[in-house]
């Protein structure tokens, strides 16, 4: 095993760009060695590997024997991953008669059992090392639910169910996991939404704003340093916690 150049190793799936991207980058100042997965080994996940001094992590997040091998590639090179963000997400919109049954398992393949499978996979060596922090990416669609993201809102439910369940369970081992779930973050997905919606993109953005007492879509920034708190020791009262930074536009509990 390689001496690792920095204080803690981090694996966050789903991170050649958008939030994840923004993810490993918060976590890469905040002095982790960070190795950034995505489903395939494209441009996007060197440019980011490279300019983090990272480590490329290379696996689809539903395919076990992929996680399995990327997990034991970095746990030989640098050790055990102390902080886990699990962000690897799929959203296809579409009304729930329209969709075949193949969209909706991809929501639950990889954003359920995606997660599943990569928290499987570096528990052990977390419980080896004496603990960890594992952060789970919902969404605030897994608390409202959403028309024309049926799949997707139900993942995301999943989601929360499973960090409450895995907060209590893994507490004891001092492997503390919560989850975030962001309300309309200003990322690329939003082109996804007014793709579907048939508007632009700044109409897009307008019309999620309306809704939002903050006036305005959260940033991937502010998601970024939610994550960097949970994973600091600062947060260690939080366990099994859902934290919702949407501008105010859901205040009850998740």
């Amino acid at each position: 095993m390689k001496e690792t150049p920095r204080g803690t190793v981090s694996l966050v799936t789903g991170a050649q760009q958008g939030i994840g991207e923004v993810i490993a980058r918060r976590l890469a100042a905040e002095g982790s060695l960070v190795a950034v997965n995505d489903r395939h080994d494209t441009e996007l996940l060197s440019a980011v590997v490279e300019s983090i001094q990272g480590v490329s992590a290379v696996a689809d997040v539903a395919d076990r024997e992929q996680v399995a091998r990327m997990v034991a590639g970095v746990e030989a090179e640098h050790g055990p991953v102390q902080t886990l963000v699990c962000n690897a997400a799929v959203e296809v919109l579409g009304t729930l008669l329209e969709q075949p049954p193949e969209v909706w398992w991809s929501h639950i393949d990889v954003n359920v059992t995606g997660t599943y499978n990569v928290i499987q996979e570096v528990l052990p060596g977390m419980r080896r090392n004496g603990g960890g922090r594992i952060v789970i990416i919902a969404s605030i669609w897994g608390t409202t639910g959403w028309p024309r993201a049926s799949g997707y809102s139900a993942s995301k439910s999943g989601l929360i169910a499973l960090t409450r369940s895995l907060g209590r369970e893994l507490a004891p081992d001092n492997v503390f996991v919560n989850a975030i779930a962001p309300g309309i973050i200003d990322s690329p997905q939003i082109q996804i939404d007014a793709d579907d919606a048939g508007i632009s993109l700044d109409d897009m953005r307008a019309r999620y704003a309306v809704d939002i007492p903050a006036g305005r879509l959260g940033t991937t920034e502010e998601i970024a340093a939610t994550v960097a708190f949970l994973a600091s020791a600062a947060s260690g009262a939080f366990v099994g916690q859902i934290l919702q930074p949407n501008g105010g536009e859901l205040r009850g509990p998740a």
